[in-house]
C-alpha cells in the first residue's frame, strides 16, 4: 500500500511514523507513506494556501489551486483507489471502514486546516470524507495519523501474529474480552482458572461470553447494529 498525505504541517505528522508498528511496516516495505507540503505548490512569495471566504464570515479557507496542483501531479504518476479528506462532517471512522481501506493499493489523504477547503475541492477530487469523531481539531493531521494507524496495522505482515487484528474490539461488533498475562496472581487478584484449563473450546466459549457481557455493559449500541 502507498499512502500520500497532503498537509501544510508535515512536521506535525511525521513522528507517529518514526516509531513502533508504523515504522516497522515502512521499514519492511509493507507500506509507503509520503508527505507533501501544500506550500510547495503555491505561486506567490508568501506561499499562501488560504484566503478569506466569499460572502464574509470568520475563518480562512484553503484555496483550490495548490490542492489541485498537488493532487493532479500525484494522479499523473499513478492511479489512486481513494482520495480521502479528513473533516469533522465526514463518515465516522469505524473498524469496518478501516478494514475496507486496508485493502486499497494507493490512497491520498488530504488534511484540512483553518475553516476547511474550498467546496470545489470536495466536489472535484474527493472520493471519501472521513471523521474520527464529532469534534473539531485544529487540522486534519492528527486525524490522518489515526486513520493510518488503524489501516496499516491491518495489512498482512505488519503485526507479529496475523490473527491479532481479527480479535480486536469492533471486528465482530463486540468489545474484546478481558486479557491477562503473568503473574498468575498479583496482590490477591487472580487470573480466571479457565484460562489454565488447556481446554481451548472452553476457553473460546468463555471469551465469547465475556465479550458479549462487556459489550452489553459498556457499548449496548453495538448489539443493535
Amino acid at each position: 500500500m502507498r499512502i500520500d498525505i497532503i498537509t501544510v504541517l508535515p512536521e506535525l505528522l511525521k513522528s507517529p511514523f518514526e516509531a513502533s508498528i508504523l515504522k516497522r511496516a515502512i521499514d519492511a516495505n509493507l507500506v509507503q507513506v509520503h508527505f507533501h507540503n501544500l506550500r510547495d505548490y503555491t505561486t506567490d512569495n508568501y506561499k499562501s494556501v488560504d484566503d478569506y471566504q466569499f460572502g464574509g464570515g470568520a475563518g480562512m479557507v484553503m484555496m483550490i489551486e495548490p490542492i489541485d496542483k498537488c493532487i493532479s501531479k500525484l494522479k499523473s504518476e499513478r492511479q489512486y483507489d481513494e482520495i480521502i479528506y479528513m473533516t469533522p462532517d465526514g463518515e465516522r471512522l469505524e473498524q469496518k471502514l478501516a478494514n475496507q481501506i486496508s485493502l486499497k493499493e494507493n490512497i491520498i489523504i488530504l488534511c484540512g486546516h483553518y475553516k476547511g477547503v474550498d467546496q470545489r475541492v470536495r466536489d472535484k477530487f474527493i472520493t471519501k470524507e472521513i471523521s474520527i469523531g464529532d469534534y473539531v481539531l485544529s487540522g486534519g493531521e492528527l486525524g490522518a495519523a489515526v486513520l493510518c494507524d488503524a489501516v496499516i496495522r491491518l495489512i498482512p505482515g505488519v503485526l507479529g501474529n496475523e490473527t491479532s487484528a481479527l480479535t480486536d474490539s469492533f471486528q465482530d461488533n463486540l468489545l474484546a474480552p478481558p486479557i491477562y498475562t503473568r503473574p498468575r496472581e498479583y496482590k490477591g487478584m487472580k487470573v480466571p482458572e479457565v484460562l489454565f484449563s488447556g481446554n481451548f473450546p472452553k476457553i473460546e466459549k468463555w471469551r465469547e461470553e465475556q465479550a458479549m457481557a462487556r459489550t452489553k455493559e459498556l457499548r449496548p449500541d453495538l448489539l443493535k447494529e
